[in-house]
């Protein structure tokens, strides 16, 4: 059965650190477009960053240069090192997985990903 699971949530304080672990099972994630995504309180979701199968990434601009996606194969775990946090990136994260490639999953459209996790809740107060 396929299954997402994030962890690392909680709470900091503006300009601190939080790293986001999504740990999959039954997808192998090597085989997949893997994307993160945030939803606050009344917004849409939206995507923050995504990582191809090659490694390739892509951001938002709104966390260009403070969010770090990675993965480790062997773990088949999907990392987001998130620095220099503000108040705006408080948000529900999530994890999810597509069968896109190249442009379409830096375009990490959410109607694209068919698995996702549970979400993390991340607060960043000022």
């Amino acid at each position: 059965q396929e299954q997402l699971v994030e962890s690392g949530g909680g709470s900091v304080q503006a300009g601190g650190s939080l790293s986001l672990s999504c740990g999959a099972s039954g997808l192998p994630l090597s085989n997949y477009c893997m994307g993160w995504f945030r939803q606050a309180p009344g917004k849409e979701r939206e995507g923050v960053a995504s990582i191809d199968r090659d490694g390739s990434t892509s951001y938002a601009d709104s966390v260009k240069g403070r969010f770090t996606s990675s993965q480790d194969n062997s773990k088949n775990t999907l990392y987001l090192q998130m620095n220099r946090l503000k108040p705006k990136d408080t948000a529900l994260y999530y994890c999810a997985a597509s069968l896109f490639r190249g442009s379409y999953c830096y375009r990490r459209a959410p109607g694209g990903f068919g698995y996702w996790g549970q979400g993390t809740q991340v607060t960043v107060s000022s």
